[in-house]
């Protein structure tokens, strides 16, 4: 069915239950009580698909699939309103993903990314500490903000339209600044954080394909050719890419989907310049399609 022509509404402020340790916190870690609503073609869904598959918990905690692009005419999922108002009578702002739900209750428990990701790791799975690790916190959250500000936001504004050259120039040096950073860990350890994968290297996974699939389209084709210049930071993203936790839940149509419904600015010259081939780098361990790949 096609999308409902968007009057996207603001967004309501996120609903930020947790995930405790026992049953005193109300919320608490028990197999097949909670379920994840994702729409891949989202960062933030695709991020919780990744740690979602590293953790293995295809049996403890069921996960429903969205459109890549919201059905409903105030920008969100029709199929979420029933748990929205479940949660939050005459919710003011759209039903959008990702959610975690209770099925026990029919509520939502969070809307809220980055808690839904350390509760994952740090609550469920066989290798509970080992995404998240105990005293690693501090350097997880300095990457987040990385993904957040340093490329996301940079990017966004070294291609924002009617923005003077100065200001581009220094959104792209922000932006190219933190891909040196990245580039120089890479230099002499395999994952962001050293020789363990962490949800770290899923935000950054996560954010070079937005970058290269989204941001680059905005961006002239000299900045693409500058942003490609850091051959250990693609060469670890094509990587991942081929890692089947990860190359899986990448979907390159649903985002493109997404990105042309939503994206109100012109295509700049950096549209032509790919930095990666991410179709031909996807694995999902079987040679076929990811099932979690949207039509």
């Amino acid at each position: 069915m096609p999308a409902a022509p968007s009057t996207s509404l603001p967004p309501a402020p996120p609903l930020r239950g947790r995930i405790g340790c026992d049953a005193s916190s109300g919320y608490y870690a028990v197999a097949r009580r909670y379920r994840l609503h994702l729409s891949p073609s989202c960062p933030h869904s695709l991020r919780l698909a990744i740690t979602h598959s590293l953790l293995g918990l295809h049996h403890t905690l069921p996960v429903t699939l969205l459109p890549s692009v919201p059905d409903g005419p105030d920008g969100g999922h029709t199929a979420l309103r029933p748990l929205y108002e479940a949660t939050s009578h005459r919710h003011p702002g759209p039903a959008t993903a990702p959610v975690l739900s209770d099925d026990w209750t029919g509520r939502i428990v969070s809307t809220h990314a980055p808690d839904i990701l350390r509760d994952l790791a740090r609550h469920f799975g066989s290798d509970r500490r080992g995404l998240h690790p105990r005293g690693a916190e501090a350097e997880i959250a300095a990457v987040e903000h990385l993904c957040e500000h340093g490329v996301d936001e940079a990017a966004q504004r070294a291609g924002r339209p009617g923005a003077d050259a100065g200001e581009r120039r220094a959104a792209l040096a922000v932006l190219l600044g933190t891909l040196r950073q990245w580039e120089g860990r890479l230099s002499f350890q395999e994952f962001v954080l050293g020789d363990r994968m962490t949800v770290a290297d899923v935000h950054v996974w996560v954010t070079l394909v937005q970058l290269d699939t989204v941001h680059r389209r905005h961006l002239d084709a000299d900045a693409v050719h500058r942003i490609a210049g850091h051959p250990r930071l693609w060469a670890y993203a094509r990587r991942l890419a081929g890692h089947p936790d990860f190359g899986r839940h990448l979907d390159l149509p649903g985002i493109a989907r997404r990105h042309h419904a939503r994206c109100q600015g012109l295509e700049a010259a950096g549209a032509a310049v790919q930095i990666l081939d991410w179709a031909a780098h996807i694995a999902d361990g079987t040679g076929r399609p990811s099932a979690l790949c949207c039509p």
